[in-house]
């Protein structure tokens, strides 16, 4: 979960004052690969051919794994590991979540069943024990709820997360304060009860606009000295009204959100101090570690997890030694700017001139962002790696370096529901891929207002969008523990009800929701596209280098958003902490040869700045060291006025001016004004997309292993609220060797078949897509099979496929048809006749409808049966309004006698809600892709009568609008099960010799 400050702010600095603190642990720990479960390195081409079928739970996806606190039954969670692990999940992460206890109203007794407790204790190690059993990691989140906390500190103490306020009023010319310090304007929380002054300040006021009011730095007087027994006196000059500031550091006193989770309650602790790591690391090796513990973490525990940054207070977010770290790093004092950084209610309340205000911005928060890395990410990685385990963060939430983040860590992770659009993503993608790691995570599938009513139509097309984005490793949101004290049917759910009694965020994944019988199908189809996503090394054409790395903006690269990616293009983001990596060197032309391959850099303007341009003298000579390598790179806009990244030093501005000339100079750059020429300056440094096609919603996604191309391609929505439509058309392929053939790799089915219709132009490869909206499928460019020479199929009257050395022409009407060879040659033939569609009569309709049973977690399931003429919704249907569950449709069709061996049908479902499994004649289908509702009976048909099948599960939200209508009353009804319309639409089939 995460509550994002939507106003955007400051930068990536790197001085050149304070460049050694600044820049320490990045390249260093990059290139680190943590040991255990979460270590796991990229597959090879042939071994993910052999493992594609059977993923097994190495790349399966998991689920943030709700608890109320300690209150668990290790039988109980034993169970729970054993249904996730049945289901076909690899990854459980115990995180204490209790926003709907909270809402009833109810209390738990912490002391006994809080976070860290004995009793959650025992719970964590049932769940280890049994995941090692089960092949099933465990995640654990670093503290109780979000952001980390600790019970062992108070608000008072140097290691909580600390804050300053400030005071202040106003002087008329000449006229005399003689009083008390001005207190805070944003009074102390009640547990904060310590504060300590750091400096009194007075300025000239210029005036005020729009709440903003202008300070002139050069009257700058300082009163720190002057204050005695906390009182002041002190006359103001007789020209102009002054300000006099005051300045209080206290704690903040914040809990982790939906607190408390222990007793004592757990304050956040300081995340840009070592005292702050250290309390978290302090409790674990103090209260929670045992010999046994740690001997299950190295068997089966994965990561250490924290949420997103945030970090909440009405005042200035600060840490106590903020002064000397920021002078050191930033290289210059900042009592006298301390204006300009005050915050109050999340708004800058003071400004000097625009230049200054926004560098000194930029400076403070790049410092944070410098303290968060060097004094909480890094100590804590290496805390989880000492465990033998990974750590595994959402760090973004404040105006920080996220790229340079996601570089560091073992597994950076993003989230679907608090990120804006695709380039969110790609932006995190960045810093992991020049880092040289492999998985960026998700925490996935999570909508406001969700909760039981969640589809997987609708989840799907969130995945397979943010798959296209980078995204390979999916934490569903998520699986709720069975009970807790004076839950209601089915069971505790973490988010639902929410504060206000309003129907809350995810889904309570789980036996207790009817999809679940149909998750193994799920589970694999998500599996084996983590396994393809998670193979060989990304690669991408453009990278864009930005100056801020902050993400959950929904500000990414617009030309790539608007005509680049529709066309094949694909993108990348860095910033400059990240050209310090060992990845990040040239090689014929290339950015990182040995990692995302970029093609070209683009330096545009700083878009959270009002479009400056701006830069790092290191950074600039960092871009002219590469363009003399031979990267191209294209400067966008007018770089000759630009500017150094925060408060420039004396010299500075002439030093960037003049390499950025030298930059513009190089034969391999190019200066474009505005972004719609971005392609004719591509065009002119010979860069050119690895994938074209016409213009539409096609994303994809390509990884090389040796000489294996993988290409994920996907209908993809680069923002939640897109609407798409189904798209068919050609995809030029980049192979890595000119020999490659294309093979189609099925993640529902497990299936690898070689592609019987294709085009090859030297290096590249032509197939034909047809997507759905939200569907994804996978292409793989590699040598063809040991003595396969079959000829490649260019056109063809129907649709073809391959059977062995041989294709099979598949026709839809009668007549005579023929397939075009890659040489030239027509292979001929003729369909004497092809079955018209059947449309079934009528169905037979078995309705389990799930309601309460005894207990809050248990359900009772009588089935309802009925037969339908005409196929509608249940919410449509006499007696069946309200009911969720699964139903099962039985029809039989007649086929005659002339039903024949060269016979196929497609079975055309139409709507369905919500997944789906299909059986005829008593054979169940391999698994149906929940957005494809048209499924290939292939021959499974046969003479006379068949009977046909399909089993549909929906969501709880339509029964629980009855049993729980205070809370789910207010959703409107959803539409179940089959809807139709339905035909059998037969076809028949020609093998050809070619």
């Amino acid at each position: 979960m995460n509550d994002v400050r939507p106003t955007p702010h400051p930068l990536r600095r790197r001085t050149l004052f304070g460049g050694a603190a600044a820049g320490l642990g990045l390249a260093a720990v990059a290139g680190a690969a943590p040991a255990g479960a979460h270590g796991r390195g990229r597959t090879g081409a042939k071994d993910l051919l052999r493992s594609f079928a059977r993923p097994g739970t190495a790349t399966a996806a998991g689920f943030r794994w709700w608890w109320p606190n300690g209150l668990v039954d290790p039988r109980e969670v034993e169970r729970e590991v054993d249904q996730v692990a049945d289901a076909g999940f690899g990854v459980l992460e115990i995180a204490d979540v209790t926003h709907s206890l909270n809402a009833r109203g109810i209390e738990m007794d912490l002391a006994q069943h809080g976070w860290g407790t004995p009793s959650w204790v025992r719970g964590v190690k049932a769940a280890l024990a049994r995941g090692a059993r089960r092949d099933v990691r465990i995640d654990i989140t670093v503290g109780p709820s979000w952001p980390a906390a600790v019970p062992t500190v108070t608000p008072d103490d140097d290691a909580a997360c600390t804050e300053l306020a400030h005071g202040q009023t106003t002087l008329a010319a000449g006229a005399t304060y003689d009083d008390v310090v001005p207190a805070p304007v944003i009074a102390a929380a009640a547990t904060s009860t310590r504060r300590e002054l750091v400096a009194v300040q007075a300025y000239r006021d210029l005036g005020t606009v729009k709440a903003i009011t202008t300070l002139d730095p050069a009257s700058r007087v300082d009163l720190t000295d002057r204050v005695r027994d906390g009182r002041l006196t002190w006359t103001a000059p007789a020209d102009g009204a002054w300000v006099l500031l005051s300045y209080w550091r206290r704690g903040s006193a914040q809990e982790p959100e939906a607190g408390p989770h222990t007793d004592p309650p757990s304050y956040v602790v300081d995340h840009f101090s070592a005292a702050g790591s250290a309390a978290v690391v302090d409790l674990w090796e103090d209260r929670i570690l045992d010999r046994e513990l740690r001997r299950l973490l190295r068997k089966a525990g994965g990561h250490l997890f924290e949420d997103s940054l945030e970090i909440e207070t009405d005042a200035t977010i600060w840490t106590p030694l903020m002064l000397a770290e920021f002078e050191q790093r930033a290289g210059y004092d900042l009592l006298p700017f301390l204006p300009v950084v005050v915050e109050a209610h999340e708004k800058y309340l003071f400004a000097f001139d625009a230049v200054t205000t926004t560098r000194v911005r930029d400076d403070f928060n790049q410092v944070l962002s410098d303290l968060y890395r060097d004094h909480h990410l890094l100590p804590i990685q290496r805390f989880a790696r000492s465990l033998g385990m990974g750590l595994r963060v959402q760090p973004y939430g404040l105006e920080t370096d996220t790229v340079e983040h996601a570089a560091l860590l073992d597994v950076p992770e993003t989230e679907s529901l608090g990120f804006k659009n695709l380039d969110d993503y790609r932006v995190m993608s960045g810093g992991r891929d020049l880092a040289g790691h492999t998985l960026l995570s998700c925490e996935a599938a999570c909508y406001n207002g969700a909760a039981y009513n969640t589809t997987w139509d609708r989840a799907l097309q969130t995945l397979n969008s943010i798959f296209a984005a980078g995204v390979n490793q999916c934490v569903l949101h998520g699986f709720a523990y069975a009970d807790a004290p004076d839950v209601t049917w089915p069971g505790f759910a973490a988010f639902s009800p929410y504060y206000n009694g309003a129907i809350g965020y995810g889904e309570a994944w789980g036996p207790r929701t009817p999809q679940w019988r149909h998750m193994p199908d799920i589970a694999g189809y998500l599996a084996r596209t983590q396994l393809v996503l998670q193979t060989g090394t990304p690669k991408h054409d453009i990278v864009f280098l930005r100056q801020k790395g902050w993400t959950s903006t929904g500000i990414g690269a617009p030309w790539a958003t608007n005509v680049g990616i529709p066309t094949g293009w694909t993108h990348s983001f860095a910033t400059p902490a990240l050209l310090d990596l060992p990845l990040a060197r040239v090689q014929g032309g290339r950015f990182a040869p040995d990692g995302p391959a970029y093609q070209v850099m683009v330096i545009g303007p700083d878009q959270f700045r009002g479009a400056e341009r701006t830069m790092a003298v290191a950074t600039a000579r960092k871009v002219l060291s590469l363009g003399r390598a031979g990267l191209p790179v294209v400067l966008l806009g007018d770089w000759s006025t630009v500017e150094p990244v925060g408060l420039a030093q004396p010299g500075e501005t002439a030093t960037l001016r003049s390499l950025l000339a030298a930059l513009a100079a190089l034969p391999t750059t190019r200066s474009v004004l505005t972004d719609v020429e971005l392609p004719t300056a591509f065009a002119a440094l010979g860069v050119t997309p690895a994938v074209t096609h016409e213009t539409s919603t096609v994303m994809h996604l390509r990884r090389v292993e040796g000489d294996t191309d993988l290409y994920y391609l996907a209908n993809a929505k680069h923002a939640e609220n897109r609407k798409l439509v189904r798209v068919t058309q050609d995809v030029w392929l980049s192979a890595t060797d000119r020999s490659s053939v294309p093979y189609l790799l099925d993640a529902w089915t497990g299936t690898v078949t070689p592609v019987a219709a294709y085009e090859r132009d030297g290096d590249r490869v032509r197939v034909t897509v047809d997507l759905l909206p939200g569907q994804s499928t996978v292409v793989a460019l590699t040598a063809p099979a040991r003595g396969d020479r079959t000829p490649a199929v260019v056109a063809s009257t129907g649709t073809v496929r391959r059977d062995g050395s041989r294709v099979v022409l598949r026709a839809t009407a009668a007549g005579a048809h023929s397939v075009t060879l890659a040489s030239g040659r027509v292979v001929r033939t003729s369909v004497d006749r092809v079955r018209e569609p059947v449309v079934p009569a009528s169905w037979e309709l078995a309705l389990e409808d799930w309601q309460p049973g005894s207990t809050a977690s248990t359900t009772v399931r009588p089935v309802r049966r009925t037969t339908l003429t005409t196929l509608a919704p249940w919410s449509q249907l006499p007696g069946l309004e309200d009911v969720s569950g699964v139903g099962r449709y039985r029809t039989v069709l007649d086929l005659g006698r002339d039903w024949t061996d060269d016979d196929g049908a497609l079975l055309e479902l139409g709507e369905v809600n919500d997944t789906f499994r299909v059986t005829v004649n008593g054979d169940r289908l391999p698994p149906c892709d929940v957005l494809g509702t048209t499924v290939d009976l292939g021959r499974r048909l046969r003479r006379g009568r068949n009977v046909i099948e399909v089993e549909v599960a929906s969501t709880l939200l339509n029964r629980l609008r009855t049993v729980t209508p205070e809370v789910y009353g207010v959703a409107a009804r959803q539409a179940y099960g089959l809807v139709g319309p339905v035909r059998l639409v037969p076809y028949a089939e020609r093998s050809l010799r070619v």
